[in-house]
């Protein structure tokens, strides 16, 4: 993963618009699904959402929401 991070970064700077906002994209993906995976984490160890907000510095209600899915 080292290599394709290097990558993106590489992109994300590069002169190139296409391959700058190509890059952003990517990158923005990542963090997407990154921020999913450690919710997930988080709620499995018992925060509550309110602590998932805190340490995204986002609303509560903005974060239940957008990963509260019932089952």
């Amino acid at each position: 993963m080292g290599d394709d991070l290097d990558a993106l970064l590489g992109g994300a700077t590069s002169t190139d618009p296409a391959e700058g906002l190509r890059a952003i994209r990517a990158l923005q993906r990542l963090q997407e699904r990154l921020e999913a995976i450690h919710v997930t984490n988080a709620r499995e160890q018992g925060w509550s959402w309110q602590d998932i907000a805190a340490a995204l510095g986002v609303s509560r209600q903005a974060v239940h929401k957008k990963y509260n899915r019932r089952k």
